[in-house]
C-alpha cells in the first residue's frame, strides 16, 4: 500500500482499506501495523516498502503497489535520500506563533516566495508541511524542492512501470466521490471515527487531519452540523482528486488509464499486467 492512512490500525472504512474477503488471501504489505497515534514518515515508509517489495521480488512475484499518497510514490521511485536539516526548535516555534497569527494561507503565500515548486502541490490546511518547508529554508537558505532533486541521483533498486486511473470527465470522478463518501456513511464512517477519537487520533497531527475523519471530529466536537460535515466531506474529497491528478501528471512516465471509457476493471487489470 502506498497509502498513507491505510498504515493505521482502525481507519479502514473512510481509507477504503481492502477486507480480507477482498484479499483473497493475497498478501498486503504496510497496512495495519501502526496505531493511531503512532507517528510515521515518508523515509519510514520508503525503508519498509523498499524493503518489501525486493523481498517480493526474490521471492519470484510480482509486488504492485497501489496508493494515492505521492509523497510516498516519490519516495519510491525516485530512490529519496532523506537528509536531516539542523533546525532549532526555537525556529519551529517562531514559525508555529507566525501560522497561529496569520493563518495557513498566508503561511503558504510566504513559502510561495522562496519554494513556488513545492508551494503549488500543497494545500492551505497541510500546514504541518508548509512549515516544514519555510523552517528547512530558513535554516539553510535552500529550498527543499532542491534538497529533494539532490536526493535523486541513484535510481531505484527496482524496475517499474507507472499506472495512473483517472477520469476523462470530471464531472463523472465527482459523482463517484459524491457516491463513495454516502457510501462510507452508510457502511460506518461515522462510528469509526468516534472510535478512533477514543483511541488517541487527535494526539497524531497527520491522521487526525486525513480526510473523511477531520470533518467528523469537528461534528463530534459541536462545531459544524451534520449536513455541513458531509458537504465539507465532498467537497475536500473533490479538492484532494484535483491535487492527486495536478501529482500524477508531474510523471513523464506515468500511464494513464480513463476509468469512465466502458471498459470492465477486469480487462484494464489485464492490460496493465501485461
Amino acid at each position: 500500500s502506498a497509502d498513507s492512512m491505510q498504515i493505521y490500525r482502525g481507519m479502514d472504512i473512510g481509507t477504503a482499506k481492502p477486507t480480507e474477503e477482498e484479499k483473497q488471501g493475497i498478501p498486503h504489505h504496510l497496512m495495519d501495523f501502526l496505531d493511531i497515534a503512532q507517528k510515521f514518515s515518508a523515509a519510514e515508509y520508503k525503508e519498509k516498502a523498499t524493503t518489501a517489495i525486493v523481498d517480493v521480488l526474490s521471492r519470484g512475484s510480482l509486488p504492485i503497489v497501489t496508493g494515492g499518497t505521492g509523497l510516498y510514490i516519490d519516495a519510491l521511485l525516485y530512490n529519496t535520500k532523506f537528509g536531516k536539516y539542523d533546525v532549532s526548535p526555537g525556529l519551529r516555534d517562531s514559525l508555529q506563533k507566525e501560522a497561529a497569527a496569520y493563518g495557513n494561507q498566508a503561511m503558504l503565500d510566504q513559502l510561495f516566495q522562496v519554494d513556488p515548486e513545492t508551494a503549488a502541490v500543497l494545500h492551505p490546511s497541510n500546514l504541518r508541511r508548509i512549515l516544514r518547508a519555510l523552517e528547512v529554508y530558513r535554516a539553510t537558505g535552500k529550498p527543499i524542492s532542491q534538497f529533494k532533486k539532490e536526493s535523486h541521483q541513484t535510481p531505484p533498486p527496482f524496475g517499474y512501470r507507472l499506472w495512473v486511473t483517472t477520469y476523462q470527465n470530471r464531472q463523472t470522478l465527482y459523482n463517484r466521490i459524491d457516491y463513495r463518501v454516502d457510501d462510507m456513511i452508510k457502511n460506518g464512517l461515522m462510528e469509526e471515527t468516534h472510535k478512533l477519537l477514543s483511541q488517541g487520533l487527535d494526539q497524531n497531527p497527520t491522521a487526525s487531519q486525513a480526510i473523511g475523519y477531520k470533518e467528523f471530529k469537528e461534528y463530534f466536537a459541536g462545531k459544524m452540523g451534520l449536513d455541513e460535515a458531509i458537504a465539507l466531506l465532498k467537497q475536500r474529497s473533490r479538492q484532494y482528486a484535483k491535487r492527486q491528478i495536478t501529482w500524477f501528471k508531474r510523471y513523464e512516465q506515468a500511464c494513464f488509464i480513463p476509468m469512465d471509457q466502458g471498459m470492465p476493471l477486469w480487462n484494464v487489470l489485464k492490460n496493465l499486467l501485461r
